[in-house]
């Protein structure tokens, strides 16, 4: 028999919630030359059960049994058991992108490396996906056969299981997981070192649970034995790295000073009496490994908590903690402290002008009397805006006189080159001067930026630019769609292109490959009818978690010449629901089209205030009833307040009582018949029309998409 070309190594622990979910995962890769080796650490739930199911259905998966030992030993277990020639490992709560064994595999066939990364989403029922921070950071482009002492970044790629690694270099080294929490890092850091070369994919490849409970290994970071074992895989890591780069060596220390120790310290607003002293004792243990020079270019709040904790100031040390913002005024101030900190909260047009709402103010120094000046940078000129000022909620979280809105005509707006034009932001108080890029878009509006034909043939899209900065670009007579119409059968696409002799092509950005449309022309203007039952029946999903498939749409001249398809086509989503499923075509963050096919989820496509009510509504796609919802802290437990729903031939309503909904982060859910609930999706236009503020009664009320999901703060 011959060996499979890759050995997938899952340990499960009582993960009967959710270990099918993760097999059913793995089981759809489009590698499918694979084995998977299911350790059972001792499992006391029916985890085993699901696991033999699929034991029984699907010969690649097979079952070692062990007494309970830890996550490390049932990984090192599996890696005993393994017989290819790659081998991978996957956490039972998390979930593998359909073409992410593939990526990895085909990458390191053709660079010879002796492993291969790629990217990572977080995900959980309430949140929806979002980007993993760290990967984020890692890995933001495709970087065949690099190195970390190249790409240092990499220092903070922690985590095993988003890797394929070669069997012959795993055996080479020996490489073996400690017995303790944590067990990652040492090990992926030195694999980092030892190898000859690596590779990087931007593409996301693994799915990485949140749990609403709180109860992951990295979601008990306040527990003494998750710090005990914490500051162990840190020693171990430090270790490692003595005689590595200066470069190197310094990023290692100063993630573990922003990170761990940030977390160690924060546990002592917690720690009860009793566990007080040793974790004093760990916190100075990790303290001492790490470098002076890193430890005194930390802020000084956190250099206050180095003091405490030398001094064994528990007092402090809790004070610190629990209301970090508290004892930061009391630090004194230098100059230096008192940094511009800009956001921009919401982005409308008015009158064919662009608005921009947001805040500036310098930090630590809010109520100071201060003089503002925006101005927007085309072509190196700086054109100053005329702003407004208003009372907004500082940094704090106190009213002060830091909002401003600044509005851009149009006739400026036409002088923008197809590159980002930013805006420069001045700022004076209390003989302070600072300057810097506007940046810091919120959810909503800022995320998700409406833009807008400023004439005949210009467009105007704000969006991200330089670093992430707010930006705005002109887009000339772009390749665009215009209108859609709906058949029982197909989805017909009207438009009109940039080039002469134009083709369309349909993308899966995740998972590659292109179809191109038949297209009806007529000088630049074209049509294409789009099918949709091969979509309905083709479900592969991209995404692990939702279950969702997202194509791009691109034309491109038989020279050669592209462009990304942007919609112009109103301000609402076109939808066909049928067997379960649902196509919708809508935009993109950045203005483009995208059609999303998935199981049908109860979606949001508008939210407005009538009185003291909220209401929500979407298209009916089905018989659900709505409630928004709160988690209690470190728990699956939640509480409901139930709405009023309504039915009528443009879809449903959630209606609630504002005063019913107190102080708290709500989410709207939709549930079944069968009890399954889920958190209603924000489609994207309305996701540019908010955030929905109201005060009601002393209370005020914000109502903003995140990761795709609807959410209502109270305070």
């Amino acid at each position: 028999m011959t060996a499979p070309r890759l050995s997938v190594v899952v340990p499960f622990y009582n993960v009967g919630a959710y270990i099918g979910d993760c097999l059913d995962s793995i089981a759809r890769q489009t590698f499918a030359d694979f084995e998977a080796i299911l350790v059972d650490d001792g499992s006391p739930d029916d985890s085993a059960v699901v696991a033999k199911e699929f034991c029984d259905t699907d010969a690649r998966f097979r079952i070692v049994e062990q007494q309970n030992a830890g996550l490390g030993p049932a990984r090192n277990t599996g890696v005993e058991h393994a017989t290819g020639e790659y081998v991978t490992f996957v956490d039972s709560d998390d979930l593998v992108t359909r073409h992410g064994f593939g990526l990895l595999i085909n990458s390191l066939d053709r660079t010879g490396s002796d492993f291969a990364g790629g990217n990572a989403r977080r995900f959980n029922n309430s949140y929806g996906v979002r980007q993993s921070w760290l990967h984020g950071q890692a890995f933001t482009a495709d970087r065949p056969a690099t190195h970390i002492s190249e790409t240092p970044q990499l220092v903070l790629d922690r985590m095993v299981w988003n890797k394929v690694y070669r069997r012959s270099f795993w055996d080479e080294y020996g490489y073996r997981f400690p017995a303790i929490r944590y067990e990652d890092y040492p090990v992926t850091l030195k694999a980092h070192l030892d190898a000859v070369t690596v590779d990087t994919v931007a593409a996301p490849v693994y799915f990485w649970r949140e749990r609403e409970s709180g109860d992951s290994i990295t979601q008990q970071k306040f527990q003494l034995a998750n710090i005990r074992d914490r500051v162990v895989s840190a020693g171990l890591v430090l270790d490692e790295i003595e005689d590595a780069l200066p470069a190197i060596r310094h990023r290692v220390h100063a993630h573990f000073r922003q990170i761990d120790l940030h977390a160690i310290l924060s546990a002592f607003g917690t720690v009860p009496p009793e566990e007080e002293q040793h974790l004093v004792e760990l916190t100075t243990g990790l303290l001492d490994r790490l470098d002076e020079e890193v430890l005194a270019n930390s802020p000084r709040l956190a250099q206050l908590q180095f003091a405490a904790v030398r001094a064994g100031d528990l007092e402090l040390l809790h004070k610190v903690a629990v209301d970090p913002d508290a004892a930061e005024k009391h630090l004194p101030r230098t100059t230096a402290d008192s940094t511009l900190a800009t956001s921009v909260r919401e982005v409308s047009w008015i009158d064919g002008d662009l608005s921009i709402r947001g805040t500036a103010e310098l930090r630590h120094l809010q109520s100071e009397p201060s003089s503002l000046r925006i101005g927007l940078v085309i072509a190196g000129r700086n054109h100053r805006l005329p702003v407004r000022r208003y009372p907004a909620p500082d940094l704090r979280g106190e009213p002060n006189l830091v909002g401003f809105e600044v509005r851009v005509r149009r006739e400026l707006l036409a002088k923008c080159p197809a590159g980002p034009s930013h805006f420069d932001v001045r700022l004076r108080a209390g003989g302070i001067r600072r300057r810097e890029l506007l940046r810091g878009q919120k959810a909503g509006s800022p995320g998700w930026p409406p833009g807008a034909w400023i004439d005949d043939l210009n467009w105007i899209q704000p969006g991200p630019g330089k670093d992430g900065a707010f930006a705005v670009r002109r887009l000339s007579d772009p390749c665009r769609l215009t209108s859609i119409e709906q058949t029982p059968d197909a989805l017909v696409l009207h438009g009109r292109s940039a080039f002469d002799e134009p083709t369309l092509f349909v993308s899966r950005p995740l998972s590659g490959g292109e179809v191109a449309l038949p297209l009806e022309v007529h000088g630049r203007d074209f049509t294409a009818r789009l099918p949709i039952r091969p979509i309905l029946e083709e479900i592969n999903p991209d995404d692990p978690f939702s279950q969702r498939t997202t194509r791009a749409f691109r034309m491109r001249d038989p020279e050669g010449r592209e462009q990304v398809l942007l919609w112009t086509a109103g301000e609402r989503l076109v939808s066909h629901a049928e067997g379960g499923r649902v196509v919708m075509l809508t935009r993109s963050t950045g203005g483009y089209v995208n059609l999303h096919e998935s199981p049908i989820r109860t979606t949001a496509t508008a939210a407005v205030a009538a009185g003291n009510m909220l209401v929500v509504r979407g298209p009916d796609w089905g018989d659900v009833d709505f409630s928004w919802r709160r988690y209690l802290p470190d728990s699956d437990d939640h509480v409901d307040v139930e709405c009023r729903r309504t039915v009528s031939d443009d879809g449903w309503a959630a209606v609630v009582d504002l005063a019913a909904l107190e102080p708290a982060d709500w989410i709207l859910f939709a549930t079944l018949p069968d009890s399954t609930s889920f958190a209603v999706q924000c489609e994207p236009f309305l996701s540019s029309r908010l955030p929905l503020t109201l005060t009601r009664d002393g209370q005020t009320f914000a109502v903003r998409p995140l990761a795709g999901t609807l959410h209502l703060k109270a305070t």
